[in-house]
This record gives C-alpha cells, sequence and structure tokens, in this order.
C-alpha cells in the first residue's frame, strides 16, 4: 500500500553497563558529547541494526507488493558489485567496456529502480549509488537524529583476561617449524605469561531517546510502502534483540514504540456538500502529506526527567516519562507499536497505567 502521510516516531532506549555506539576514531570508547558529557548514538548506528534484523529475518523474500526485501548495506560485501548488477542488468550483453562506459540517463534511472525494486533498506534509508557504474542517488524517505542519552554519563574502561594466550605478555610473536618446537616452547613459559590481558569500554547506564521521521514525498520517490512501514517497526523493536553481541547485551528498546501520523486538519461532516467534502479531503491529502507541525513539537510531546530524590540512575523507574498528549497538534494522531511492529492507533489511554506503569500521560 503506498504510504501517503508523514510519521514521526520516538522510542527509549537503554544501556545498561555496556558501550551504545563505539567510535572508531577513539578506540571505540564511547562516544560522549565532550561540552555536556551526554552519550550518544550515531543515526548511522541505528539502521545498521535495523538492517542487520531485516537482513537476518527477511532475506531473499518479498512483501506483499512484490518489492525485494534483501539489504543493500552489508557487512563485508562489496557496494559496487551490486551497483554493477543494477546497471549491467539494463545493458543488452550484460557486459560494458569500464575505460569508456559512461551510464546514460536513462541507464541511471534503470539502475535505481532496480535497486529499489530489489533492497528495502536503499526505499527506506536511501543510498549513494554513483561509487561505481553510477546508478544514481536515493533520498531516503526514513532518517533518524544523533540520538543524545537524558543525563551525563561516566564512560569506564574495565580491564579483561583471556586464560588462553596467543602471544605472550612482553614478547613478540614466536613462529615454530614443528609442533614439538612449539611445544617446547610453550611448556617454559611462566604460568602468568600464559593469559591475555584486554579491556571493554562502557558506560554504566544511559536512557536515551531515539527519534527518526518518514517523509510521505520522498516515499513516493522510492517506492516505499506502509508494508515497509510496518517492517521498520518491528526491527526497530527488535533490534537488539536479533543482532546481539557482547558489548550490547545491555541494550533494549522499551516499549512502546510511538507513532505519530499526519492525518490533515480539516474535520469532514455529515452535513457538508459534495464539493466542500472533495475540498477539504484534498486539503487533508496535502497536509498529511506534507506534515501538520514540524517534527521538533512531535518529538517534544516525550519528555524525560530524572526523578527527585535519585542522584545516580541505573534503571528506566529512576525517570518520569511523560506523554504529553494534551499537546497532539492538530491534524496528528498516534498510536504505539509493540514486539511485533503492529500499531494500534485505538488505544485506551485511561488503562494505560496498567500495562506501563512508568509511562505518564498528561
Amino acid at each position: 500500500m503506498e504510504l501517503k502521510n508523514r510519521y514521526e516516531i520516538v522510542s527509549l532506549v537503554q544501556a545498561i553497563t555496556c558501550n551504545p555506539n563505539g567510535d572508531p576514531d577513539m578506540d571505540n570508547r564511547p562516544r560522549i558529547d565532550e561540552e555536556t558529557g551526554k552519550a550518544f548514538m550515531t543515526d548511522v548506528s541505528i539502521k545498521s541494526r535495523i538492517r542487520g534484523y531485516v537482513d537476518g529475518t527477511k532475506h531473499s523474500e518479498k512483501d506483499v507488493n512484490g518489492n525485494g526485501l534483501d539489504i543493500l548495506i552489508r557487512h563485508g560485501e562489496s557496494l559496487n558489485r551490486d551497483i554493477a548488477e543494477a546497471v549491467l542488468n539494463g545493458i543488452e550483453g550484460g557486459k560494458v567496456d569500464t575505460q569508456k562506459f559512461k551510464n546514460t540517463t536513462q541507464g541511471v534511472n534503470k539502475a535505481r529502480n532496480f535497486i529499489l525494486e530489489k533492497y528495502w533498506d536503499a526505499r527506506v534509508f536511501g543510498a549513494v549509488l554513483s561509487t561505481g557504474l553510477n546508478a544514481g542517488q536515493i533520498n531516503g524517505p526514513v532518517q533518524f537524529e544523533f540520538s543524545e542519552s537524558v543525563d551525563p554519563v561516566t564512560p569506564e574502561i574495565v580491564g579483561i583476561t583471556r586464560k588462553a594466550f596467543a602471544v605472550p605478555q612482553g614478547e613478540r610473536e614466536t613462529v615454530f617449524g614443528t609442533l614439538q618446537e612449539y611445544d617446547k616452547w610453550a611448556s617454559n613459559l611462566p604460568d602468568d605469561k600464559k593469559r591475555g590481558m584486554g579491556n571493554k569500554k562502557i558506560i554504566p547506564y544511559a536512557l536515551f531517546q531515539v527519534n527518526a521521521s518518514v517523509s510521505a514525498g520522498l516515499a513516493k520517490n522510492t517506492g516505499m510502502t506502509e508494508e515497509d512501514l510496518l517492517l521498520l517497526v518491528q526491527a526497530w523493536a527488535r533490534m537488539y534483540d536479533y543482532n546481539i553481541s557482547a558489548s550490547k547485551m545491555g541494550m533494549a528498546v522499551l516499549l512502546p514504540i510511538f507513532v505519530f501520523k499526519h492525518v490533515g486538519t480539516q474535520k469532514i461532516r455529515a452535513d457538508q456538500d459534495e464539493k466542500a467534502r472533495a475540498q477539504a479531503e484534498k486539503q487533508n491529502a496535502s497536509e498529511a502529506l506534507l506534515g501538520c507541525a514540524p517534527a521538533y513539537q512531535i518529538f517534544e510531546l516525550i519528555s524525560v526527567k530524572r526523578k527527585e530524590g535519585v542522584e545516580v540512575a541505573r534503571s528506566y523507574h529512576d525517570y518520569d516519562v511523560i506523554f504529553h498528549k494534551s499537546k497532539l497538534p492538530d491534524g496528528v494522531t498516534v498510536g504505539v507499536a509493540d514486539y511485533s511492529g503492529k500499531i494500534d492507533w485505538d488505544i485506551d489511554w485511561d488503562s494505560w497505567s496498567e500495562k506501563f506503569d512508568w509511562l505518564k500521560i498528561d
């Protein structure tokens, strides 16, 4: 089904004794804002986790619209090879002289469409496809903000010991011609050298608000559908549980995920004549596509603050989390998604506290 509405999506993510997003330029230390002391996660790191879920659960499948659910940006895979596949698919004979070949505008469009039909993440997040034979560029409808922790954090480096050893501490690697030579050398090593030392970079605790916007206008250009949106929400809810690693074991997406849908401000009344109704519906369609309020106002509907008397937070229960439903902009409706990724648009807000006692409604 064609995606005709703009969306904003918000969730909370907690990190317990782990590394939410290591910086490769800083020896994989957690990313920290030097001015505020708060931790942050890049948009790329979140997209990578979502891609990992879709790749692991939907690889080589197609959705109800016939679109592929493969992933273009995959660990250790050549992007230029996939671009070449898309370009050569539209060329008779499937071969070009790479020294002379320059793709035409028509060829770029064909290759771009090939990518969009095959790869879920290209339709959703976009892609730069000009690094090889050139398949153009795709502006993705779904974009994440950098996510910043609610409170400042204190990163720690924790020393660890490996019982087995590779190269003894303080020595250079030694190469032997036979196993007997190796065994003789190893048997003469003192016990304190028969181990490996390392470290883990962690933060004890952090709570993040993760925000994303979905542009219906860009979705028209990429072919992103409502089904793609539901898969995005499902992958978002499960991304840390599926793609497990030692450094991310403390990561969790706190449910529910809030989904804000722009539907338009015009009210359709039973007593309206046909012309007035058609005009109102047209206006709503335009507002739903472009949005009825700026994204930052939507994101501010969720507020998170450490509870009074809590000096050091170590759980999301140490925070007051409020959804300011009373400030929901005109023309915007809200639903929530659970672990399945299904969005509930008909919520009984009165019984909300029974299921999620850590969330308050204002």
